[in-house]
This record gives structure tokens, sequence and C-alpha cells, in this order.
């Protein structure tokens, strides 16, 4: 099964301060970003996605492209 990668458009390398490198996809359910110029690799887990949104926050609907 092939993973569905997007570039963050305007984004830059933490580690390379290039930009437009960067790239956005899940794998077993935690969103990873990575560089495609130097490799450089940030996680995140679903737990901590769903932690950071705020408890009175107006949602009209939630986009999750698959």
């Amino acid at each position: 099964m092939r993973k569905k990668k997007r570039f963050i458009a305007g984004a830059s390398c933490p580690e390379c301060h290039e930009a437009d490198v960067m790239m956005l996809y899940k794998e077993h359910d935690v969103e990873k970003v990575e560089c495609v110029k130097c490799g450089h690799i940030m996680t995140q887990p679903k737990e901590a996605v769903q932690a950071s949104t705020r408890q009175f926050e107006q949602v009209i609907g939630v986009f999750r492209p698959e």
C-alpha cells in the first residue's frame, strides 16, 4: 500500500534550513514530516494532535484527506 505524501508549501526544514522541501505523511496513525533534502524527520502522535484542540472551539467541519 502506497503512502499519500503531501508537500507543505512555504515550510522550511529546521535542520538544513531549505524552503519548500518538507512533506507530510501518516505512518501507523502517526503524522510524520520529512525533509526530502536532508532526511530530517519530525513526528507527532495522534493523541498530541487531539489534545491540542481547544475545548470551546466552534468547528464547522474537519477536512481529512485520505
